[in-house]
């Protein structure tokens, strides 16, 4: 995990390094100053050495300034570092999200991925910055004062710095307890953020039935698992804190007690008991950096090892021999597939079908015969548990992700739009098209006149998840985007269900031209949209248990006509 850490410091070892020299020089100025007490004490004011005086004040100064420099840089360009590294990461973490498989976004929460990428890495990127400068400084810091006082007095330095195993060791006894703690409080904010994701992105729900009550009686539980996790932490740190504060201020004791002592017995003289008094300072001082070290340590290790459990998340790879397809017609072929997601009942149990090149072929039936889930595993949303699925005689598993979902159109029931301007919606199926193939595709799904008339048109923003327009607004600009991408296969999953009957048939007008001369599957709710398919299979939890044309389908009196019937009333 350290050495993984360590890696994010390479693109920034010459910042690091001057950092870290600044450090060390900040450390070494501070060595003198009981030094210089001494003298003064001992030499120059006993002798009147007035010159002597201000010549010090003088060295003084400059030793002044220099600090102020060095200050400056550790504080603004260590800073500046540790951003930097919080960056790589957020850019390291955000990248692998997007080669996740779906699974991994069905079993956590969108505010929990969110806490883990913003909240965790604030704090790796302070250990980043302050961590080795702390170390570092307190290392050096130590080993001077040692040096420094042993010259005067050997006996009374191994007194002091026996000390500090005691110290080393109780901060490591309760390294763990504060591990812990910090780790309980990181999930409670997780989950905290998640509710409020949630509570958020479904507002217009909680106000349509008026349940306030209850969205606070959630947040309220939740807000009280992660004050009791923060109580935890809080506890666990003032142990830490105080016990390491008795430890030094028995040291302090310590010193005057056997410090005045040597003095009496004259094996000191005062200037050099001063001196000593002033090192303890300087002593303690790093002794309290460590104290804050160990506690950053335990934060920002905690972020940094929630970030490396996204990171060490298995993502959707490609075969070595994976091909990439060129030319495609579009023939898609079940043969013999099953699904189920995780360990759950199966959803798709032995099923095959086949969709010649050009045609369009309808999914209907009732709610989990697994419709859906087979326009999913056509793109490798998910991986079959058995069987191939195959388009143009080539297994889906065996064909690269990129030239797999490059072919493949999908419109859904929920249409999802990105809170930017209706141009870089439509753009998004080929951020690479030029403002006129952005419009012709907007016009071919009938949705160009209704933009042009829009305050600023193309350049209208639609809010989250495009709340300023109306749902068939939103239905035509993910049909722009599908007839921009022009693929060979396209996927219309409910795409007309949530609207009323005057706006889905002008909707599926758009759809008509958008799937003509293109292999076309359709996962329909309302009949009246499908029965010019090609062909039609009727999914049930058992599999397919119709299929047919529309009017051989009607005749049959089965499941379909049951449907049709429906449909009609």
């Amino acid at each position: 995990m350290i050495k993984r850490f360590i890696s994010y410091y390479k693109p920034h070892k010459k910042l690091f390094a001057a950092d870290l020299l600044c450090a060390f020089l900040l450390a070494a100025c501070d060595l003198f100053y009981p030094e210089i007490t001494k003298r003064m004490l001992s030499q120059y004011i006993p002798n009147r050495q007035i010159k002597l005086l201000v010549i010090l004040a003088m060295v003084l100064l400059v030793i002044y300034l220099i600090k102020m420099f060095l200050n400056y840089f550790v504080q603004y360009y260590g800073h500046v570092m540790g951003v930097r590294m919080q960056a790589h990461m957020r850019k390291d973490v955000f990248d692998h999200l997007q080669k996740l498989p779906l699974t991994y976004f069905d079993g956590n929460k969108t505010g929990t991925i969110m806490s883990r990428i913003i909240n965790d890495l604030m704090d790796v990127s302070e250990l980043a910055h302050h961590g080795p400068e702390d170390l570092f400084i307190s290392v050096v810091m130590l080993v001077g004062a040692f040096i420094m006082m042993g010259s005067m007095c050997m006996p009374l330095t191994l007194i002091i710095f026996a000390f500090l195993p005691i110290l080393v060791f109780f901060a490591a006894r309760q390294r763990r307890r504060m591990s812990q703690a910090f780790a309980d409080a990181r999930v409670e904010v997780g989950e905290v953020n998640a509710s409020l994701e949630n509570s958020v992105s479904g507002i217009r729900v909680s106000k349509a039935y008026n349940s306030r009550r209850e969205e606070n009686r959630r947040f309220d539980l939740g807000n009280h698992r992660l004050v009791e996790a923060r109580r935890k932490m809080y506890k666990a740190m003032g142990t830490f804190h105080s016990g390491t504060t008795f430890i030094t201020d028995f040291l302090m004791m310590v010193m005057y007690l056997a410090g005045g002592l040597y003095c009496y017995y004259d094996y000191i003289d005062v200037a050099e008991f001063t001196a000593f008094v002033l090192y303890i300072n300087i002593f303690t001082s790093p002794i309290r950096r460590l104290i804050g070290f160990i506690e950053q340590y335990q934060n920002g290790m905690t972020g940094f090892s929630r970030f490396c459990e996204i990171l060490d998340q298995k993502p959707e790879e490609d075969k070595p021999n994976a091909v990439a397809l060129e030319d495609v017609k579009g023939r898609v072929e079940f043969k013999n597939v099953s699904f189920s997601y995780g360990e759950g009942d199966s959803v798709l149990d032995n099923l095959s079908f086949t969709l010649e090149a050009g045609k369009t072929l309808a999914l209907v039936g009732p709610s989990g015969g697994g419709k859906t889930t087979i326009c999913h595993l056509i793109p490798r949303f998910y991986k079959v548990k058995a069987g191939e699925v195959m388009l143009d005689g080539v297994n889906v598993e065996d064909i690269a992700l990129d030239s797999l979902r490059d072919k493949i159109g999908i419109v859904a029931q929920d249409v999802f739009l990105f809170n930017s301007t209706v141009y870089e919606n439509i753009a998004y199926g080929r951020p690479d098209a030029s403002r006129e193939e952005v419009e012709e595709a907007a016009r071919n799904a009938n949705i160009h006149d209704y933009i042009m008339g829009l305050q600023n048109g193309y350049d209208t923003v639609v809010g989250e998840r495009g709340v300023k327009l109306s749902g068939g607004q939103k239905q035509r600009i993910s049909i722009a985007r599908a007839f921009l991408k022009n693929p060979p296969v396209m996927i219309l999953d409910e795409a007309t269900s949530a609207l009323d009957n005057v706006t889905e048939q002008l909707i599926q007008q758009s759809l008509d031209k958008l799937c003509k001369g293109r292999t076309t599957l359709v996962v329909a709710h309302r009949l009246t949209t499908v029965k010019n398919a090609d062909e039609i299979l009727v999914i049930t939890d058992e599999g397919i248990a119709e299929r047919g044309k529309h009017d051989s389908l009607v005749a049959s009196g089965g499941i379909y006509a049951s449907l049709w019937e429906g449909n009609k009333e």
